[in-house]
């Protein structure tokens, strides 16, 4: 398991397929509410308890890309971190989340491609043992660091 790199970030040259990297989210009912006023997603699944227990889920299930979000947090704050440009994210969601659960969102290195600077990661979101969803991601790595400022 990696941590965030002292500069920020890791520069294409200081990766490698198998780095892993990960964060742990509580879903909590402000961080719905937030995400619905950022995202103007109202759907009363998320929102309204009286509706979502009439659903297939018996109850409110937080937003699947309030949860993905959790893993461009990783992937821009600790691996590859700061610098990293999401190029393209692919997602498959298999269980909803709810208010209190624990998100584990962990991106680990699945290849790289020193030409063009790109990285393709693979992203998990997990609550508990249970994978909530998963997917790839496409990101352009910088080769070197700016310099410092004097």
């Amino acid at each position: 398991m990696v941590e965030p790199h002292p500069s920020g970030g890791y520069i294409l040259e200081e990766l490698a397929v198998g780095m892993t990297a990960e964060k742990r989210v509580t879903v909590t009912e402000a961080r719905i509410r937030l995400f619905a006023e950022a995202s103007d997603d109202f759907n009363p699944v998320h929102m309204d308890e009286a509706f979502a227990s009439k659903t297939a889920y018996r109850g409110r299930i937080a937003h699947g890309l309030l949860s993905a979000s959790f893993g461009s947090a990783v992937v821009g704050t600790i691996l590859p971190g700061a610098g990293a440009i999401y190029l393209g994210q692919t997602l498959a969601f298999h269980r909803p989340v709810r208010i209190d659960d624990v998100v584990i969102a962990r991106v680990t290195v699945s290849a790289i491609d020193e030409v063009s600077a790109r990285v393709t990661l693979r992203c998990e979101g997990l609550v508990g043992e249970d994978l909530i969803m998963d997917g790839e991601a496409t990101v352009r790595v910088p080769r070197r660091r700016k310099p410092a400022k004097a």
